[in-house]
């Protein structure tokens, strides 16, 4: 099948966007490769200083520079390369590898579709999403949730929109594992119970004892939600890591840099980052392992 005919099919099945990339970048006979082993073999150390910043290394990502695909009943804005958006100097930042920004229209939803050796992270910001998969799960993740699964030795599963009057909005992360090939599993929570006003609250770690769901790398994401003029200082949890700052609503600053809306920051070589909100400001914080 010619690439454009399997994109075409692709679209038509709901699998757009939320399948593994190579399947959009390959003709049929390549779609069998793995998740973890097709996006190993784009991994650079593509994450380039920002040289304004002698204080520590800094990369920023301004939301209008994004990948944006519009499939109809998908608009996603990709940060990094993913699907036919690629750009060689925005691969990955340290082991995040997919921070999607999608819109699914109501009614529609991705299909039926495989993953491996994959950690992967579903935050709604608005609206309900509907997950199913081949290990039993069915459920309906909404603003407030945060969702992992980390894909192992390989899974399947859908997502879709439940709602057929309005549109699902949510963050689609992929985190290369720091274990291959452990038994696929599904974990969701609320954060309602835990979410602190004005400071970084944790939602994710690799501990599963500690607060928020976990994952099978030394990674924690946290969020914070903050009235204009409040900052609050976040330290690095492991040495070597890095952060990924993505400013969900409002405005920030992080080292005299000024971040809007959907803009992201990177930062690496430091102990601990400063975040004040120069309006009010909603943000996520994701600390993760520099190399893979």
């Amino acid at each position: 099948m010619e690439r454009k005919e399997f994109l075409k099919s692709a679209i038509l099945t709901g699998a757009v966007g939320a399948i593994a990339p190579q399947l959009l970048n390959a003709k049929n006979s390549e779609t069998e490769k793995s998740t973890y082993d097709t996006l190993m073999q784009q991994v650079g150390f593509n994450h380039l200083p920002n040289k304004e910043n002698k204080t520590m290394n800094s990369v920023i990502h301004k939301a209008g520079t994004r990948g944006d695909a519009n499939h109809g009943w998908l608009h996603s804005k990709h940060s990094f390369s993913f699907a036919n958006y690629y750009n060689p100097e925005r691969m990955h930042f340290g082991v995040l590898r997919v921070l999607n920004d999608d819109i699914v229209a109501p009614g529609m939803g991705f299909g039926t579709h495989p993953h491996d050796n994959m950690e992967i992270i579903s935050i709604p910001l608005e609206g309900d999403l509907e997950h199913k998969d081949s290990m039993g799960n069915v459920a309906v993740i909404k603003q407030g949730d945060v969702q992992v699964m980390s894909a192992g030795t390989g899974i399947t599963h859908s997502e879709y929109n439940k709602n057929k009057n309005k549109e699902v909005k949510f963050l689609q992360i992929w985190l290369f594992p720091n274990k291959k090939n452990v038994t696929p599993r599904y974990d969701q929570i609320s954060i309602r119970d835990i979410e602190i006003e004005n400071k970084f609250y944790q939602v994710l770690s690799p501990n599963k004892d500690d607060h928020g769901v976990w994952i099978n790398q030394d990674a924690w994401f946290h969020l914070g939600k903050f009235k204009k003029g409040i900052s609050d200082e976040y330290k690095i949890k492991k040495a070597g890591n890095g952060v990924y700052v993505f400013i969900l609503e409002g405005e920030v600053e992080i080292n005299n840099e000024k971040l809007s809306k959907r803009d992201g920051m990177g930062v690496w070589d430091t102990d601990s980052i400063k975040v004040k909100a120069s309006e009010n400001a909603r943000v996520l914080l994701m600390e993760i392992p520099m190399s893979i």
